[in-house]
């Protein structure tokens, strides 16, 4: 009982969403802890403040520490998180090749409101050698996000600044909820990651429990803390969603597994494509420089099915991308990763918030570059056991993985164990 009472009281402080500042009555929230966490932790009375919750962009519901000064001129609400991670790679013999022993991430958020509820902020900083990488032009990478959205009402909203592309749910996904140590191959080659630009979402109920949301930006094309480009052009991204059975619960399309335990079926469809215009980066936001100052045209596509019921969860994610020159004359050994991935993984979490998971991926580069990538196809497959202990934000990770490369020119590691710890407030 005094856990419940402890996380009752953290719950009440940091239930606090930036846009609805002045609405979020705490009369009007209902919550309960059970013994199995079978049940949702937060029940709303109100159906439009349950919109308004769900559709705030880029932001994390229920966590966090927030600061209000009594005048409610603005509002800030901290959070932190980090990942302590230990792997291990073996080849084809099971001869250990590389040990990797390091803090993987830890990021610092802030989010709120300054001078209106309606005017929303979003901050996060990385901190590790994985999150700040220097990149080819030289630029630091502290910055993840940077944004100022107008949130008018549940239905629609505007963002300028630095943050993800909206393209794969796979990359939407935080990696704070993921059910694996790490995303899949498919999503490190093929991802958009983040980018500087205008950004919009329109989330809309239609008829019964369907559902739609809309998603699209207008990005400078070269990636997070670029800075600047020359005679290049803009990443024109657009998604769709479709929830035909009704949203999931507590923002279950952008969390891994059922978490909630949908009490019925719930499905999400969605789409994406992205057009990269005069791209300068191998992989549009992401990669190294092309050679030469040269700029390609960049074509990438996404679609994604998620389900959940009861405690199980399946997902399934088909990406890739496409250019009509990926090879470069001057430089006959790099080219663009042209090709398309398909990512398949599936869950249980049992009553006791022990997860089992699986998960095969696939690459399959264009037959035109497949001598440089170095195979003809990719396929890792992964089991992994997660302990939940807070939900997504205390958890302890493990998982296996089996590498195959068809017709590999070069030696690569076979397997590879990882074990992970993830906390944050």
């Amino acid at each position: 009982m005094k856990i419940r009472s402890i996380l009752w009281t953290v719950l009440l402080v940091s239930v606090s969403v930036p846009a609805l500042a002045q609405e979020l009555n705490k009369e009007k929230i209902k919550a309960f802890f059970s013994p199995d966490s079978t049940e949702e932790a937060i029940i709303l009375e109100d159906p439009e403040l349950m919109e308004r919750l769900r559709n705030m962009p880029n932001i994390e519901v229920g966590k966090g520490i927030t600061f209000e000064p009594q005048n409610k001129l603005y509002k800030m609400t901290m959070r932190f998180r980090m990942q302590n991670l230990l792997g291990f790679d073996f080849d084809k013999d099971f001869s250990l090749t590389e040990t990797e022993a390091r803090v993987k991430r830890l990021r610092l958020r802030f989010d709120g409101y300054i001078y209106s509820p309606k005017l929303v902020y979003s901050i996060q900083l990385g901190f590790t050698s994985y999150d700040t990488k220097t990149l080819p032009n030289e630029s630091t990478n502290f910055v993840r996000d940077a944004m100022v959205y107008y949130v008018p009402n549940s239905v629609w909203n505007i963002g300028f600044g630095q943050t993800k592309i909206k393209a794969n749910r796979a990359r939407i996904n935080s990696s704070s909820a993921l059910q694996f140590v790490d995303r899949s191959i498919v999503n490190s080659e093929f991802n958009l990651d983040r980018d500087f630009g205008f950004f919009g979402e329109y989330h809309k109920a239609l008829i019964g429990n369907f559902n739609l949301a809309a998603k699209g930006s207008i990005t400078l094309g070269d990636g997070r803390n670029w800075g600047n480009s020359k005679n290049t052009g803009f990443a024109y991204t657009g998604r769709l969603e479709l929830f035909p059975l009704g949203r999931f619960k507590s923002l279950g399309e952008v969390s891994e597994g059922d978490f909630q335990r949908e009490r019925t079926v719930k499905f999400m469809l969605g789409g994406a494509y992205s057009y990269n215009n005069k791209a300068t980066r191998l992989q549009g936001q992401n990669g190294a420089i092309m050679p030469d100052g040269e700029t390609r045209n960049l074509n990438s596509y996404f679609v994604d099915f998620v389900l959940k019921y009861q405690g199980f969860a399946f997902c399934t994610d088909f990406m890739g991308r496409a250019c009509d020159k990926p090879l470069f004359t001057g430089d006959p050994e790099t080219c663009i990763y042209t090709g398309n991935g398909v990512n398949v993984q599936t869950s249980y979490l049992f009553p006791s918030n022990w997860e089992i998971a699986l998960r095969n991926s696939t690459l399959f580069p264009e037959k035109k570059v497949q001598a440089i990538i170095g195979y003809k196809n990719h396929n890792q497959t992964t089991i992994g056991v997660t302990k939940y202990l807070i939900g997504h934000s205390l958890k302890i990770q493990a998982d296996a993985s089996y590498n195959h490369k068809s017709e590999a020119l070069d030696p690569y590691n076979r397997w590879e164990l990882r074990f992970q710890i993830e906390l944050g407030l």
